[in-house]
């Protein structure tokens, strides 16, 4: 699939199944490692407690995949699915913030291994520059817009006080950079071309209290 092929596509798909998508390539990459060499939509769909119907549909937006009757192939639909969401290659990332979040993701080596490739870590406290995460030197953000563009960054994390953030996705913006992952507590506004995805733990720790406080209640009525 050719990267313009991708862009016409992804306006059409809900987040939801692409959500899913990452769900069934993750379950074909342990298939694949115990040497499983087809999977049916059953099975697909009852590791991801899904219908069989879901896991068809999802797949029907990009083509026709399997063999009625004898399932998917298990490499070749994860191989298939990996160029879908663009991970049959590299990508370079740079994180903003080396505090607690930014040297965590800089030493998480599952993100090489699924194409991401952090090659820059910032930050703009002249205690921290220079230090060493994960095999990086922490740089000075001043040299920020140069060094994007030198090492080639694709996507941006940013990973730093929620009044730093904004200031910095506009200089990521102004330096070219078209998808921003933001961990910063705070909405981020860009322009509509820039692909921004915000993640917000607190928000999630929230959902998850809330989940537990209202499921201890007995029932109404």
């Amino acid at each position: 699939m050719t990267p313009k092929a991708r862009v016409r596509t992804a306006g059409r798909i809900s987040e939801s199944t692409i959500k899913r998508l990452s769900l069934y390539y993750r379950a074909l990459s342990v298939l694949e490692q115990t040497g499983q060499g087809t999977v049916s939509s059953q099975d697909l769909a009852g590791r991801e407690d899904l219908s069989p119907a879901q896991v068809r549909k999802d797949l029907s937006f990009f083509g026709t995949f399997g063999t009625r009757g004898l399932g998917y192939p298990v490499g070749e639909l994860r191989a298939k699915l990996a160029r879908i969401l663009g991970i049959d290659r590299t990508w370079n990332v740079a994180v903003l913030g080396a505090g607690n979040i930014g040297t965590a993701l800089v030493s998480y080596r599952e993100f090489k291994n699924q194409g991401f490739l952090i090659k820059r870590i910032f930050d703009s406290d002249p205690r921290k520059v220079g230090a060493r995460h994960g095999g990086l030197v922490v740089s000075d953000i001043a040299r920020l817009e140069s060094d994007l563009v030198s090492e080639r960054i694709e996507i941006v994390v940013i990973a730093v006080p929620a009044e730093a953030a904004q200031p910095l996705a506009d200089r990521c913006v102004r330096a070219g950079l078209k998808a921003i992952l933001n961990f910063a507590p705070v909405n981020l506004v860009l322009p509509d071309d820039v692909c921004l995805r915000t993640e917000n733990m607190s928000m999630e720790l929230e959902y998850l209290s809330y989940t537990l406080v209202n499921c201890a209640l007995p029932p109404q009525g």
